[in-house]
């Protein structure tokens, strides 16, 4: 059910949006949907790109975003076969959705980890009598 800016969803359409939520939260999912928008890319292409995810984790991730419908798996019939992945027009509203998320974290990161290191060292500093 569409609702127009600023007016609340029935409250079943608002817990069912968890599902949508746990999609932009994942740790993976938004880098694999970020790689993705300059066109199809191969499983071995992305895995080199995102940095830190394993073999079936990045497996994983890509079945259930093909599930989700944010991206297309093809298979290409050549020898050896290939597959690639590519981000569905639902795919690509989610890319454009995300990207300022994708792009503040990338600007604040330093101040992040200045604010972590901050905070580590008063936590971790001897308390007064």
């Amino acid at each position: 059910m569409d609702t127009t800016p600023g007016e609340q969803p029935p409250a079943n359409d608002a817990c069912r949006t968890r599902v949508v939520l746990d999609i932009v939260g994942d740790k993976w999912s938004l880098l694999v949907v970020r790689q993705l928008k300059d066109g199809p890319r191969r499983f071995t292409e992305l895995k080199r790109a995102i940095d830190g995810i394993s073999q079936r984790v990045l497996t994983v991730k890509l079945r259930s975003l093909e599930r989700d419908g944010i991206l297309t798996r093809t298979v290409h019939n050549v020898m050896p076969p290939h597959v690639s992945y590519e981000l569905t027009e639902l795919g690509g509203t989610l890319r454009e959705a995300t990207a300022p998320l994708l792009e503040w974290s990338v600007a604040h990161l330093s101040r992040i980890d200045e604010a972590r290191a901050a905070y580590d060292a008063r936590a971790h500093a001897p308390k007064a009598p």
